[in-house]
């Protein structure tokens, strides 16, 4: 579906934004190429190495068992060696790459239909509703403004999480460190409530990073993941410019702490959740209620956590059913989130709101935008 713009300037940057992302994309592609053309022909020169090595040693061997009994026959030969045991290297055929597989890129369009967010009744100061099954947008307010996504970060950091693990890891155990807990208490992260030394399951610090938000989960996921903090962060922004939002998206932690330097848009935390719900792990963990982690020495019972944004949403009147959905707040955003709801007819949507005055309000920012902006609504 084309795009629908108000004026030239809007449609000259959205032609200007695509480019650069084929561009990327093309040079990502093109790279990866490149390596792995270098891997085989590492590969295959040390095949021929190893092939000569062995030819001149075994045929060497023979040659000289024969000419020794020539030898012995009669002395007078005199056995030159030749160079019959030195084989000629095949000529390096080009090595064909194999396919790369190109990261999926989601772009949400306006068309004619778009609406302004103008309802009295949304608080936040930036909204965007989208059609999830068309990837069109159906509403939105300041959806390309820059804003600090605080805890909405979370979603990337368990899509990243996921897409770096087997299924088979999320029964392994992280040993939680003094470093993590501390980071997570010094900046007055929410916690799950693990302690030092405890023994995790990796599939507790997933419902962990996301029901509670626990800044202690979050933080030992990235660290199981990538073996710190710090080079987690590079994958979350490896992944960023993936789904093509590295020019409005730069993540500097896995918690969505304040930084001048962590930022995206509403119209990016869609196209995250968009891509988390794709993922198996992912869907799961953001539409648990309530979950309970697996024993412990220092929680024998494990450790009962919900999601309170579904639980408080649950009851609301939104002309369907909100699935899944990842809360945030820091001062410079409000109280912010990102939910996936499908509607009574089985359409799919994904809102994300920032800017509203506090977790009940945003709440009913997203039961407004369900209810009064999709198809057939009051709006």
């Amino acid at each position: 579906m084309e795009p629908y713009f108000d004026n030239i300037d809007d449609e000259a940057e959205y032609l200007a934004r695509r480019a650069r992302r084929k561009k990327r994309m093309i040079e990502r592609k093109r790279r990866k190429r490149r390596q792995f053309i270098i891997k085989c022909g590492a590969c295959f020169g040390l095949f021929l190495i190893v092939l000569v090595a062995c030819v001149g040693v075994f045929g060497g061997k023979a040659k000289a068992d024969k000419a020794e009994e020539q030898v012995a026959e009669n002395p007078a030969i005199i056995t030159e060696v030749s160079d019959e045991n030195t084989q000629p290297a095949p000529e390096e055929s080009e090595v064909e790459a194999e396919p790369v597989e190109e990261a999926q890129v989601y772009e949400f369009e306006s068309t004619s239909d778009t609406k302004n967010i103008y309802s009295d009744n949304v608080i936040s100061s930036h909204a965007i509703l989208i059609d999830e099954s068309t990837d069109t947008i159906v509403a939105s307010k300041g959806a390309k403004d820059r804003i600090n996504p605080a805890s909405m970060t979370k979603v990337l950091t368990v899509l990243v999480a996921a897409e770096h693990i087997t299924k088979e890891q999320l029964d392994d155990t992280f040993t939680m460190t003094i470093d993590i807990t501390d980071y997570s208490y010094v900046n007055d992260c929410s916690n799950v409530g693990f302690l030092v030394d405890e023994k995790v399951k990796v599939r507790d610090l997933f419902y962990g990073t996301i029901l509670p938000s626990g800044g202690d989960a979050a933080v030992g996921l990235a660290t199981y993941v990538a073996g710190s903090h710090e080079a987690f962060v590079d994958l979350m922004n490896e992944k960023l410019e993936e789904l093509g939002l590295s020019d409005t998206a730069h993540f500097t932690n896995c918690v969505g702490l304040y930084d001048t330097n962590h930022y995206c848009t509403i119209y990016d935390m869609a196209v995250i959740m968009k891509a988390a719900i794709q993922n198996e792990l992912c869907l799961e963990v953001l539409s648990e209620k309530c979950y309970t982690t697996a024993s412990s020495t220092e929680h024998p019972e494990g450790l009962t956590i919900s999601n309170w944004f579904l639980r408080r949403i649950e009851d609301k009147e939104t002309g369907g059913e909100v699935v899944g959905a990842k809360t945030g707040y820091v001062v410079e955003s409000g109280s912010c989130a990102v939910s996936y709801s499908v509607a009574d007819d089985g359409t799919p949507y994904i809102c994300a709101t920032a800017g509203s005055t506090s977790s009940w309000r945003c709440i009913y920012d997203h039961v407004e935008i369900y209810t009064n902006y999709v198809p057939d609504g009051n709006a």
